[in-house]
């Protein structure tokens, strides 16, 4: 599957020369002249996203923030492209989550460069994680199944996606709202109370594994083994 690259940046002349340079590279790009109009695409569909910082009202930093606060694109590589080249810049770049930080004036040969480099160990890491596991309890993210000691789990598709989500993220609490955007992202409304429901019939489904699925009352939900 080709890569989609989102390129954010003010300068339109400079997001036209990327987009043509990526897309002759091979790469499926879109762009956007600020944050505040790329927060209207649907994000999760992006392997990258390549990002100025200095813009308008919602900087790339903002953005990034905003970005990493949400489950189903914490996970998107950014790269931020910027004229902003203190150390202190690129410390609380790096910081957010960035995966790499160039600054301008770039080469359009550095940015492929550090775009296929980028790409190249994500895919290579999400490649690797086909199967989650602890102890007897295995979940195959290729074959979507899940089973006990080798046994087939029989769970629906909201099921076993929430499983995978907390499993992919332990020891960590995710709220209600979280785990609506992620597995119900594209449901008009979905109640609060599908989560609780959904969790329950997990854990009976999972048996001895289902004290895994732990409860933060006020909080929400997480996996711990």
């Amino acid at each position: 599957m080709t890569d989609r690259i989102l390129v954010v940046d003010d300068e339109e002349t400079l997001c036209d020369v990327l987009k043509l340079n990526l897309e002759n590279e091979g790469y499926d790009v879109d762009v956007a002249y600020s944050a505040e109009q790329a927060l209207t695409y649907d994000l999760t569909k992006y392997s990258l996203i390549l990002l100025d910082i200095m813009m308008g009202e919602i900087s790339g930093i903002k953005m990034a923030k905003m970005m990493k606060a949400k489950p189903e694109t914490a996970d998107i590589p950014i790269i931020f492209c910027t004229a902003k080249d203190s150390e202190d810049d690129m410390i609380i770049g790096l910081n957010i989550g960035a995966d790499d930080y160039i600054m301008k004036p770039y080469t359009i040969r550095n940015i492929l460069a550090r775009v296929k480099t980028v790409l190249r160990r994500t895919n290579r890491q999400t490649e690797e994680i086909s199967e989650l596991k602890v102890r007897g309890l295995r979940v195959d993210l290729r074959l979507k199944m899940c089973t006990i000691d080798g046994h087939e789990i029989k769970l629906s598709k909201t099921e076993f996606e929430i499983l995978a989500f907390l499993m992919r993220k332990p020891n960590r609490i995710f709220t209600r709202d979280e785990l609506l955007s992620f597995v119900w992202k594209d449901e008009v409304v979905v109640l609060d109370r599908t989560v609780d429901v959904n969790i329950t019939r997990l854990r009976q489904k999972l048996g001895e594994y289902g004290h895994c699925i732990i409860t933060r009352s006020g909080y929400g939900y997480g996996f711990q083994s």
